[in-house]
């Protein structure tokens, strides 16, 4: 399976990012992290693609200043 298309489930983003769950939701709601992928009635994913992207755009931030 392509790693663009892999699902990784909340404790993985969560380890991935260092985030807490609250912090994680609220971000989502605002529209400043991926949004989740619905897989079944019960449980979500986020697509591993995205959120490594979301990483490298605040390392990059970093670098110019940006927060």
């Amino acid at each position: 399976m392509s790693e663009a298309y892999q699902l990784i489930r909340l404790a993985v983003v969560l380890e991935m990012t260092g985030l807490s769950k609250t912090s994680l939701y609220e971000s989502v709601n605002s529209g400043g992290f991926p949004k989740n992928v619905k897989i079944s009635e019960r449980s979500s994913a986020w697509v591993k693609s995205e959120v490594q992207d979301w990483i490298k755009e605040k390392i990059e931030a970093r670098s110019i200043g940006v927060r």
